[in-house]
């Protein structure tokens, strides 16, 4: 009842403003479970994907969006709780992973749709990261759901890092066909198997975006960024070799 009321009141006037695009979305079961894997360029990936869907989906989201402070953090958790997002405390990256797999297992066999982005985090600039082979694949493996791979266009653009105020364009969401994993049925603790999943699903992100792919982490590009804007900033601040300093009389 609470997500009806969220999804009325949130996602009708979110498609009024930015008139989602959608392609593919006859691929959503009309019942039953299924696993819909996302790329991730934008906070509002997990607004606008189930605004589209006339069936609840259920993303696990990091505990901060429940826990953030000020008025943006409490509409923020008001709007999580309400679409029955599930928090999980990535403090312990271990634990965090468990947890998501049990929720994840918990949503598809109540027979919902649960969502996940593989890449474990927002891309940093636009590209398509490597996915990790632990919570999309085991959930998969676990309960013989379907994968549907899920890209979402233009994200990015429409609510820039330290930009207050969205720009008013129209993103895109296309669906492609779902994935059948049945024939690695019980492998779900070989390693090789729970990266060959995992890409094979990347790639079908890959086609559907459009996006560059990048075989790397999200979370490593994250850092070498950082690490660069660090140095560049230190090399700014550190006069060149061989510079005079003050004369003296």
């Amino acid at each position: 009842m609470i997500y009806g009321a969220m999804k009325f009141s949130l996602g009708g006037p979110l498609k009024l403003a930015f008139r989602p695009w959608v392609e593919g979305i006859e691929h959503i079961p009309a019942e039953g479970p299924a696993i819909l894997a996302s790329n991730h360029l934008s906070f509002s990936d997990s607004f606008f994907l189930p605004a589209v869907l006339d069936r609840k989906v259920t993303f696990i989201a990091k505990a901060e969006y429940f826990t953030t402070p000020g008025v943006k953090g409490r509409m923020t958790a008001a709007f999580f709780k309400g679409v029955g997002q599930l928090p999980v405390d990535r403090s312990g990256v271990r634990g965090a992973g468990e947890a998501a797999i049990r929720s994840g297992i918990e949503v598809i066999r109540r027979g919902e749709l649960f969502g996940i982005y593989p890449e474990g985090t927002r891309s940093p600039d636009g590209r398509l990261y490597r996915g990790k082979p632990g919570g999309l694949a085991r959930v998969a493996l676990a309960t013989g759901a379907p994968v549907i791979p899920v890209a979402m266009i233009d994200t990015e653009k429409i609510q820039p890092p330290g930009k207050v105020v969205p720009k008013l364009m129209r993103p895109g969401i296309r669906i492609g066909a779902p994935l059948d994993f049945s024939r690695y049925q019980g492998m779900d603790h070989d390693r090789f198997v729970l990266r060959a999943l995992t890409d094979e699903v990347m790639y079908e992100i890959m086609k559907l975006s459009g996006q560059e792919y990048v075989d790397i982490y999200a979370t490593a590009a994250k850092r070498q960024i950082a690490e660069a804007a660090k140095a560049e900033k230190a090399a700014r601040h550190t006069p060149p070799a061989g510079a005079a300093g003050p004369s003296g009389s």
